[in-house]
């Protein structure tokens, strides 16, 4: 389903798991972390899309979570996109289907990206808040980022078979019948 649809739909999604990540509080109150569903988001968007949903997804997502959280506005753009690329140029490799591989995918972004992220911010000014707390909080993050990453799969897959029709293979001719041309 590589369509403007889709694209609309993933960064779509994107917009909605970043307004849930910030208004809902249940989780963070719960278990004291935040979760995180961009670099899931982005496992799918780079198995199954083009650049440009990355690279839009990247920046879009990216930025609406900085302006929701308390990184430098722009920050989270980079480590998304890195994820992406790289997941998307070695595609062909991975083995796109299997639920094991989504959820190994989804766990190594969403373990990169906060620690790229945060390589990032100890080279600013800034200085994040950093404890032996926050090994819990970047496990739990990694840890749901692995869950939901199979969980991006199976919606998207839902929403291609109820928004998109099917081609059909057959035709009226039969590959097996033999024509006959001429007078007989």
């Amino acid at each position: 389903m590589m369509n403007p649809l889709h694209t609309f739909f993933v960064l779509f999604s994107a917009f909605v798991a970043v307004y849930l990540e910030s208004t809902f509080n249940g989780f963070r109150s719960l278990f004291g972390a935040q979760i995180d569903l961009l670099p899931s988001l982005m496992v799918y968007a780079s198995l199954s899309t083009g650049m440009p949903t990355i690279t839009g997804l990247a920046f879009a997502g990216g930025l609406m979570l900085d302006s929701q959280s308390a990184n430098p506005l722009g920050v989270s753009v980079l480590p998304l996109f890195a994820i992406g690329f790289l997941i998307q140029r070695y595609r062909g490799l991975i083995l796109r289907e299997q639920k094991v591989a989504q959820f190994v995918l989804g766990l190594s972004a969403s373990a990169a990206v906060p620690l790229f992220t945060l390589l990032l911010l100890l080279n600013t000014d800034k200085q994040p808040l950093l404890s032996w707390f926050s090994l819990w909080q970047w496990l739990l993050m990694t840890a749901v980022g692995g869950v939901a990453c199979p969980c991006w799969f199976w919606v998207f897959e839902k929403l291609n078979f109820a928004l998109t029709y099917k081609a059909l293979n057959e035709t009226s001719f039969r590959q097996d019948r033999q024509i006959k041309r001429g007078r007989s």
